[in-house]
């Protein structure tokens, strides 16, 4: 019999949770290589959905640039040390490109579109998910928790935009379902509503302020230090959720496609999944970021 798609999502979701706590408490190499390799995927899927709407990109190109930048992120673990190797690999995958472009000229379906996707591709998978790695490091690179943070803490810092991604959607979609009427964007998604969309958004703020109530005890000197703050950068995070949702929903909208892929069983794809945590994650450094030169 079957699996329903219900019990398919709870199965990946029971064997994925574990393994990605062990892999980012590992970090560095353990975590880098695998998720380099998920970028790549990501790519694909971006690639796969231009050419439904006639577009073909330069797809190993973008894909190695992608895993470039996930791998460079996770070598140097800062972001002054990370952003001139992230130019140099998103100025290679332009330069290389360009020439195919010349090249393959009334093969590609267009060489700006063709040149224009594979550099969106690549960022969007690789760049975005190079925060990950530079979040991780956070601790040990501002000293938070004392001079020897352990990685634990790391996974401490990055489970604020993981938590609120996961809850806020569970609870958008719960409160969407029982009780939504009015759609949020029909011609975009259809089946959200401003209900749901709102009970997400609510869910951020409560995760954000559970997150600090938990971790504050043990990340001294992080700049999320208060009860409004933490409230704050939550609905932001919010709002980066539904935004990273919508911007996927589009895509699969022009391209006439219900999920961007099938590698996760009752879950679709890798965009499917990292769609609000390509906004999630690098708003949440931004974030600590902006906060940290504040104080």
């Amino acid at each position: 019999m079957a699996l329903s798609n219900l019990s398919r999502r709870w199965t990946v979701a029971i064997v994925g949770v574990p393994i990605v706590l062990v892999l980012l408490y590992s970090g560095n190499w353990v975590l880098g290589v695998p998720l380099s390799a998920l970028a790549v995927l990501g790519a694909q899927e971006v690639y796969r959905l231009a050419a439904h709407t006639g577009t073909h990109p330069f797809q190993f190109t973008g894909a190695a640039g992608a895993a470039a930048l996930v791998l460079a992120a996770t070598w140097q673990q800062t972001f002054i040390a990370f952003a001139p190797w992230a130019l140099m690999a998103v100025g290679t995958v332009m330069l290389i490109s360009l020439i195919l472009a010349i090249v393959s000229r009334g093969t590609t379906g267009g060489p700006l579109g063709a040149v224009s996707v594979t550099i969106f591709g690549s960022l969007y998978c690789g760049f975005s998910l190079s925060f990950i790695p530079l979040t991780l490091a956070f601790p040990a690179v501002e000293g938070w928790g004392g001079i020897t943070a352990k990685p634990w803490l790391g996974v401490a810092v990055i489970a604020l935009p993981l938590a609120t991604t996961w809850i806020s959607d569970a609870v958008a979609f719960f409160a969407g379902t029982k009780w939504g009427r009015q759609k949020l964007s029909p011609s975009i998604s259809p089946k959200k509503t401003w209900v749901g969309s709102w009970s997400g958004l609510a869910a951020s703020i409560i995760v954000g302020i559970v997150w600090y109530f938990l971790t504050a005890p043990y990340l001294v000197g992080m700049p999320i230090d208060s009860f409004w703050v933490a409230a704050l950068v939550g609905a932001v995070l919010g709002v980066g959720a539904q935004v990273g949702d919508l911007v996927i929903s589009v895509f699969k909208r022009e391209a006439g496609v219900k999920d961007t892929g099938t590698i996760f069983p009752g879950h679709g794809g890798i965009l499917d999944r990292i769609d609000s945590l390509a906004f999630t994650v690098p708003a949440s450094y931004v974030a600590i970021t902006l906060l940290t030169k504040i104080q």
